[in-house]
């Protein structure tokens, strides 16, 4: 008997702390394979009809965010930056919540419950699109390092490395892809509590075309 309410006992705490729990935890990035960079290249396009019924799996989101700013290397990623400042992160906005993306340990850390897609730009297909990827700069990880509250050349320059990460591997992956700099900055920022010191770069629709 004792046995059983122990095991029920276990069982509601796991189920509990798997509530508590709104972490992701990605798959391992697939990091070989795809179409060769050429093809990929040469099929580079911007697409903004989403069919809104198709999401992204587990998978497929975790090669995404790898080819987009992964580590590829002990201390290096899959775009430069500046001086290797790594200043950018990125903020992931699916149907379920916005997350920010460890990209060490591949973990989506919840900043908030809800779907925010529509919410980081005002065209109408992007609460359409499977995931809004949004890039943020930190600034005191940043050239300025922290000294004003401005984006440089160089961060703008590390966006569009990131950016252009995205349209190959969706050009690879058969998947749609726009970046977009008319991004509601001040009130996404408010709406997520990013504070300050992070400041938004740009956004970028990814998802399945109809």
């Amino acid at each position: 008997m004792k046995k059983l309410i122990l095991s029920a006992l276990t069982v509601v705490f796991s189920l509990t702390a798997c509530a508590q729990n709104q972490d992701i935890k990605l798959p391992e990035p697939v990091k070989t394979g795809g179409k060769p960079l050429m093809d990929c290249l040469a099929e580079r396009k911007t697409l903004r009809d989403f069919d809104e019924t198709k999401t992204l799996d587990r998978q497929t989101l975790s090669n995404l965010l790898w080819a987009t700013y992964g580590y590829n290397r002990e201390d290096k990623r899959t775009a430069p930056t500046s001086r290797n400042k790594q200043e950018m992160d990125i903020i992931v906005a699916l149907p379920e919540g916005a997350y920010w993306w460890d990209a060490k340990m591949n973990v989506l850390k919840l900043i908030a419950k809800g779907d925010f897609r529509k919410q980081t730009g005002s065209q109408p297909f992007v609460e359409k699109a499977a995931v809004n990827l949004v890039f943020v700069c930190d600034i005191p990880r940043s050239e300025t390092g922290g000294d004003n509250q401005k984006l440089t050349e160089a961060t703008y320059a590390n966006a569009g490395f990131m950016s252009q990460n995205v349209y190959l591997f969706c050009a690879s992956e058969g998947l749609g892809t726009v970046v977009r700099g008319y991004v509601p900055k001040d009130e996404l920022s408010k709406l997520l509590g990013l504070g300050k010191d992070k400041l938004i770069v740009l956004a970028q629709s990814v998802g399945y075309v109809k």
